[in-house]
C-alpha cells in the first residue's frame, strides 16, 4: 500500500500522473522516515538528560558532531529529492509542451470567476476569436470580438468535455480575482490570473466524470467553486463538437444581417 492510496489520493487518470504519484510516496516516505527518527532521538533525550540523572547542569555544550553529520544528510537527501525528481518531473512537462502543440490538441479557455468556471470552446475551425477583456459584460464572459469571423463558431459550456487520449490544452484565466484550476485525478493545477490566459497540459487516459476544484482561497463562496469534467470517446465528442459549434454559428449569423442573406 503507497502513501498516495494511504492518503485517499483519488486515481490517476492522466498520462504523467505515475510520475506525480511516484514523487508523492517518496517524500512521504522520507518524510516518515523523520519522524521516526526525530522522535527516537526526542526520546533518547528525555532519557539521557532526565533532571533525576542530572542533578547538575553541563555547561560544556554538546562534543559529538553526530547531530551536525545528520542535518547534512538531510540536507543531501533533500537536494536529491529536489534535482533527482522534481527539477526532471518539472523539465518533462515543459520541454514537451512544443511537441503537445504539434499533436492536433484540444484547446480550450478555462474562465474563473467568483464563483464558478465558465469554457470557452474555438469552434470546428480550431480558431478563438479574437479576445478583447473590454467587451466584459458580465464575470466569466469570454470577451469575444463579435467582428472577428474566427469567433462565429466558439461556443461556451458551463461543462469541461474533452476526448480520451488527446492532449488537451487549457488557457486558465479570470474575471475578478485569483483562482486555482485543479484537476486531482489528473494530477494538475494552474493559477487562474485576471487578464492572463496561462497554458497547462494533460492527457487523460480514461473515460471519466469528476468535479474540478478552486485550490487558491478567492472569497466568502470559495468551497462551493467547483464544476464538472467529463471525458468522453472521441466520437462522442466529435459530435457533440460539432452540434455545439454549427449552434453557435447560426445563432451569430442570425445577428449579421448581411451574412443571413448570403
Amino acid at each position: 500500500m503507497t502513501p498516495t492510496k494511504l492518503l485517499g489520493i483519488p486515481e490517476n487518470f492522466a498520462e504523467h500522473g505515475g510520475g506525480v504519484d511516484h514523487l508523492i510516496d517518496v517524500v512521504h516516505y522520507f518524510m516518515a522516515a523523520l519522524f521516526v527518527g526525530w522522535t527516537l532521538f526526542f526520546f533518547y533525550c528525555c532519557f539521557r538528560f532526565w533532571c533525576r540523572r542530572n542533578k547538575t547542569a553541563s555547561y560544556r555544550g554538546v562534543q559529538s558532531h553526530v547531530s551536525t553529520h545528520l542535518e547534512i544528510g538531510v540536507v543531501i537527501i533533500e537536494a536529491i529529492l529536489l534535482l533527482g525528481f522534481a527539477f526532471p518531473l518539472w523539465t518533462e512537462r515543459t520541454d514537451r509542451y512544443a511537441d503537445i502543440q504539434q499533436q492536433d490538441p484540444v484547446r480550450i479557455r478555462v474562465i474563473g470567476y467568483q464563483f464558478a468556471w465558465n469554457y470557452h470552446y474555438p469552434g470546428a475551425d480550431g480558431k478563438f476569436g479574437r479576445i478583447d477583456r473590454h467587451l466584459i459584460q458580465n464575470v466569466g464572459d469570454p470577451c469575444i470580438d463579435p467582428a472577428d469571423p474566427n469567433g462565429w463558431d466558439d461556443y461556451t459550456s458551463p461543462v469541461l468535455k474533452i476526448p480520451v487520449g488527446r492532449p488537451c490544452i487549457l488557457q486558465v484565466t479570470s474575471t475578478d480575482v485569483i483562482h486555482n484550476y485543479a484537476i486531482v485525478p489528473m494530477r494538475i493545477q494552474q493559477d487562474a490570473m485576471p487578464g492572463e490566459d496561462i497554458p497547462m497540459w494533460f492527457r487523460p487516459i480514461q473515460k471519466l466524470e469528476t468535479y474540478v476544484v478552486c485550490a487558491q482561497l478567492c472569497g466568502e463562496g470559495h468551497a462551493n467553486m467547483r464544476g464538472i469534467m467529463e471525458v468522453i470517446s472521441e466520437g462522442a465528442y466529435d459530435s457533440w463538437e460539432a452540434e455545439q459549434s454549427a449552434g453557435a454559428s447560426e445563432r451569430n449569423k442570425s445577428k449579421e444581417p448581411g451574412l443571413a442573406q448570403q
